[in-house]
């Protein structure tokens, strides 16, 4: 074994252990900072494209001591490079993430076999303590997955989490419930009603738009559901708006008039495949353990860290203030430590919770909230916190793609997924063609496209994707840096 493969080797040992011990357990900063710069070091020297990244803005190991100088990568770097920091022919796990950049490129993520461990081992863990925390060490409930398969879409990270979550926590009657055709609609209703029979809870968990168009379905059928206390629900992925306005109270108010289950238990879910943890919503966590009701927020597992970054100079904002969320994970291991998204959104309780309000968009050279988050449609948005921002509209694209000085870009103008030929799919998108694929043609060739897609991700051979990271450079990237180096010769 190399000395860096067995660094790696140690640390994700060495981390996993930080996780087993739970989202309760302290992690001192001190200890936080200095398995970040161990992190920081392996990843200089085994990743060349975080290298080179590094290298352009001058930042090595030994120049820095503070964790929140770590460079940190764009998510959109993961669309047109693997960013790998093992030999990709060690891979274990493939995943496409959401282009919420780049329409017709889909990111490539990949794992080993410790990048596995960590990212499985991270979100049982967050899983347990959010969607689960009242089962003791074992316990089991029927799940029903209203989202696709692994086996329908085999490198789509939302069917190889869901999945994970069934094996995890469901009993043998668990099932996936959305296939290529639409939502199992028999068997669901088959479920939901032995659920009220029986009075044994059962855990619901999807795609939020999946559960906004079965709820719809039900109103105007006139049919609903009592199922027994205990019973919960978990959406993630975001809601386009397709079909219509919902707000987040909606939502919950559906949730109970469909289904009678609480708002205390419903459970949101955030995730970012270029960052190893998804972040839960407390509520339920918070009514099991006694604890007056709050505004949601998401606490960031000791594991990791989470800030809101100014966009004019990425400087760290206070509690409240809105900015586009970056992440340090540890779990990151097989990839890179720090990743700036382009989520907007603000932290809470002294940065150790978080909350997402919307998302950044390019649009003829200015920045704004993506069509599902603009408050003029509605769905799932607060309106008091786009009121904030509605400042994001009128700043230069140059101030938003500077990103410490990296990755400055031409501005483009942001076209949505529907109107691009030959554009891929984000998990959102596609589940939104899956369910009305049998009533509209055209979402049925994007349905059969995207499917193919992830399909494709598992099926293409591994010695490709080596081949390709063998000749990529960071300033290949569309995104990538070289105008940051015509800027440093211009200076010199």
């Amino acid at each position: 074994m190399s000395t860096s493969n067995s660094t790696s080797h140690r640390l994700t040992e060495e981390i996993l252990g930080f996780i087993e011990a739970g989202v309760d357990a302290e992690l001192s900063d001190a200890t936080f900072n200095d398995y970040c710069m161990q992190l920081f070091a392996l990843h200089y020297e085994t990743n060349k494209i975080f290298r080179e990244f590094c290298d352009i803005k001058k930042v090595g190991p030994g120049d820095i001591n503070r964790w929140q100088d770590v460079p940190m990568v764009y998510n959109d770097v993961f669309k047109t490079h693997l960013v790998a920091s093992f030999p990709l022919e060690q891979s274990v796990m493939a995943c496409l993430t959401g282009g919420t950049t780049s329409l017709t490129q889909r990111g490539r993520i990949f794992r080993d076999e410790d990048g596995k461990r960590l990212v499985f081992g991270a979100n049982k863990m967050m899983t347990g303590s959010y969607l689960f925390p009242d089962f003791e060490e074992g316990k089991r409930c029927r799940i029903l997955i209203l989202a696709p398969s692994p086996e329908l879409a085999p490198s789509m990270g939302m069917a190889i989490g869901m999945d994970q979550t069934r094996q995890a926590f469901g009993t043998p009657d668990s099932t996936f419930l959305l296939g290529k055709t639409g939502i199992d609609v028999k068997n669901l209703l088959k479920a939901l009603r032995e659920s009220e029979a029986s009075g044994v809870p059962v855990a619901l968990i999807g795609a939020t738009a999946a559960y906004v168009f079965f709820f719809q379905s039900c109103r105007r059928k006139k049919m609903k559901f009592k199922l027994p206390p205990g019973s919960r629900i978990c959406d993630g992925g975001g809601y386009r708006g397709r079909f219509g306005v919902v707000t987040r109270d909606d939502y919950y108010a559906m949730v109970k008039e469909i289904l009678d289950i609480p708002e205390t238990h419903c459970v949101n879910v955030l995730g970012e495949a270029e960052t190893a943890t998804n972040l839960f919503d407390d509520a339920l966590r918070r009514h099991v353990k006694g604890l007056p009701p709050r505004k949601r927020t998401r606490p960031v597992p000791p594991w990791s860290r989470v800030l809101a970054m100014n966009i004019d100079d990425l400087s760290p904002l206070p509690d409240g203030e809105v900015g586009l969320l970056a992440h340090w994970d540890l779990a990151n291991v097989p990839t890179v430590l720090a990743v700036i998204t382009d989520n907007l959104g603000y932290t809470t309780d002294n940065g150790t919770g978080c909350e997402m309000v919307g998302r950044a968009k390019i649009e003829n050279g200015k920045v704004s909230p993506l069509p599902d988050e603009d408050r003029t449609m509605g769905p799932m948005g607060d309106s008091g916190i786009f009121r904030m921002l509605e400042a994001y509209t009128n700043f230069s694209i140059d101030l938003k793609m500077r990103f410490a000085k990296d990755l400055k870009v031409e501005p483009a103008v942001r076209e949505e997924i529907e109107a691009r030929p030959g554009s891929v799919a984000s998990c959102p998108q596609v589940v939104d063609e899956i369910l009305v694929a049998q009533a509209d043609a055209e979402a049925a060739k994007l349905r059969d496209a995207s499917l193919n897609t992830f399909k494709d991700q598992t099926e293409r051979p591994l010695e490709w994707y080596v081949k390709e990271a063998e000749k990529q450079k960071l300033t290949d990237h569309p995104a990538g840096l070289q105008s940051e180096k015509q800027a440093q010769q211009k200076k010199t």
